[in-house]
């Protein structure tokens, strides 16, 4: 699969993602297949990993987590609207109005449900945050420093969508 443009035209950073620890990543790969095909029953396929640099999110709807503890730094799940509204109408049985509380609930629950699995096959204490929902297209996620944000592209039946992660184990702060 190949790496999905963004409307943003994120390029890759000169840094590769092998320089990385995917052992970090690789459980929030895993759980995202597992809480879409569990809770929407759609399958997910995942693009190649890239690093970004800037912090204007891939699409207009960005549900995102914060790390403490053993891991800090955040995931981001950023869609489209359109995947956005499908996306939630799939996990939850009903249509919803992307303005609605509901709707921004569904999106901040289903970052919640993907990094909560993910924590479990972390090995280590990870505390994370209860979910942001930032909408509006251009709209920027804060990053660490010192830590690499790497974009998962992902592509469903709702349509194409991101897992972006800028995360680093505590100790090496």
């Amino acid at each position: 699969m190949q790496t999905m443009p963004s409307p943003h035209a994120a390029q890759p950073t000169s840094e590769s993602p092998q320089s990385l620890n995917f052992e970090l990543i690789t459980p929030f790969i895993d759980s995202t297949r597992r809480v879409l095909a569990t809770m929407a029953g759609m399958d997910v396929a995942m693009g190649s990993p890239y690093l970004k640099s800037e912090a204007t999110a891939n699409w207009d709807v960005s549900g995102i987590i914060s790390f403490s503890d053993g891991l800090v730094g955040s995931m981001a799940m950023t869609f489209r609207n359109s995947v956005a509204l499908k996306l939630v109408a799939a996990l939850t049985g009903a249509e919803m109005d992307s303005t609605s509380a509901e709707f921004t609930d569904a999106i901040g629950e289903l970052a919640n449900m993907i990094a909560g699995n993910a924590k479990q096959n972390l090995n280590m204490s990870v505390n994370i945050s209860v979910p942001t929902v930032v909408t509006g297209a251009g709209h920027t996620i804060a990053r660490i420093a010192g830590a690499p944000s790497v974009v998962i592209p992902c592509q469903s039946r709702a349509g194409d969508f991101a897992i972006e992660i800028n995360i680093r184990l505590k100790r090496q702060i």
